[in-house]
């Protein structure tokens, strides 16, 4: 449920040779992935276009096994591969070291986790940052569909217990402790394969395909980590769903925030529809001029992704007490990227909005102290619009 993970262009981390590294990461290239992978099975991306009802329906779909699965995680289903403890100690210290460099917010978050699920957590951090940096790291020149449908092969021996390197170890040891359902994994590198084919989006729906694929999907991951608190009055759908609308917003924001940088790239992340309904058309963003026009059309964009995290806030409160602090936090600071827009009169054709450190550090407290508050008092006082 900490959503997309404001993910940027870093160094790659490397996916190994097929060998578990006690000692170092390994950095590899994108060819190096294609190296590795198990022969290629020829299974063509079979998505079908995803609507928003589409998603409901996988949100309901994945509830009802976690409900039925009563915590029961992969190792109920087949045999756990015997690591080493002092192997799987290292491979988990590797995500942990990954995860507090690149995302150093999220990382204090999770310290105030039990031990099992932190871990859980920098295992699915890593794993979902390898598979963005595919299309959108330094090696992204070597891209290819090969590529993506290797990776999502090398995924399906993640979950039957065949990592290939250490960092893929330790995700499978998690699948082990927690009941992860491998919809969401897929679908992300769905999200991966759209974005090396498409760069423009019709309207709404369009979009909001891509921002499931790519950043809801981390939010129904993370829920059978983070776990549901047990005086929740709340429905496992109703909590998965709020994880969703927390990426969904998210990556809403983070479109929002890089629309001059991507614009740089070639890429507008924005509804088609929407942007003549204000008179704008791609050339004004190429432009980068900043008229009433494009105000009136960021209000309407900023107001949806509002919407999205208030309907968040209501899964956020549900969590287990241990894990709401790291989700209240990305809720929080998220919303303050939009209010920087805002502040910046709208112009993030040529500004990049940004939450300053200082911000950051204030808010931490505030949003420590909004989730110690118990799940009922948030049914009784919260309105949510």
């Amino acid at each position: 449920m900490f959503a997309a993970f404001s993910y940027v262009c870093k160094p790659c981390m490397g996916s190994g040779d097929g060998k578990f590294l006690i000692h170092r990461i390994r950095r590899t290239t994108a060819r190096a992935e294609m190296a590795i992978a198990v022969p290629k099975r020829n299974n063509e991306s079979s998505h079908p276009k995803l609507s928003i009802r589409g998603t409901d329906k996988i949100v309901l779909e994945i509830a009802r096994r976690q409900s039925q699965s009563n915590g029961l995680a992969t190792h109920d289903v087949c045999r756990k591969p015997d690591f080493h403890p002092m192997f799987l100690e290292e491979a988990y210290d590797q995500c942990k070291n990954i995860c507090e460099e690149y995302a150093k917010t999220f990382y204090l978050g999770t310290l105030l986790m039990t031990e099992e699920r932190r871990k859980a957590i920098w295992a699915i951090y890593v794993w979902c940052r390898r598979t963005d940096e595919l299309v959108d790291g330094p090696n992204a020149g070597y891209m290819n569909s090969s590529v993506l449908d290797r990776w999502d092969e090398r995924l399906e021996d993640i979950f039957e217990g065949r990592p290939y390197d250490m960092l893929d170890a330790a995700l499978t040891d998690t699948l082990y402790k927690f009941p992860l359902d491998i919809k969401p994994f897929k679908d992300m590198i769905e999200g991966m394969r759209m974005d090396t084919r498409k760069n423009r989006y019709a309207n709404f729906e369009e979009l909001y395909q891509y921002c499931y694929y790519v950043a809801g999907t981390v939010g129904l991951m993370s829920v059978p980590i983070m776990g549901i608190a047990p005086e929740s009055s709340l429905s496992t759908q109703s909590i998965y769903n709020a994880a969703l609308y927390l990426g969904i917003g998210n990556q809403l924001t983070n479109i929002l925030r890089d629309v001059g940088e991507d614009a740089l790239r070639g890429r507008v992340y924005l509804p088609q529809d929407e942007l003549a309904k204000y008179g704008l058309s791609e050339k004004d963003i190429f432009s980068r001029k900043v008229t009433d026009g494009w105000r009136e059309f960021m209000k309407e964009q900023i107001t949806r992704a509002r919407v999205y995290f208030n309907q968040a806030e209501k899964g956020a409160s549900q969590l287990d007490k241990a894990s709401r602090w790291p989700v209240w936090s990305s809720l929080m600071l998220y919303r303050m990227i939009l209010d920087a827009i805002e502040k910046n009169d709208y112009d993030n054709l040529t500004k990049r909005a940004y939450v300053g450190r200082t911000k950051k550090l204030v808010t931490l407290p505030v949003a420590y102290t909004r989730a110690l508050q118990h799940p009922l008092w948030f049914k009784l006082n919260t309105k949510y619009v």
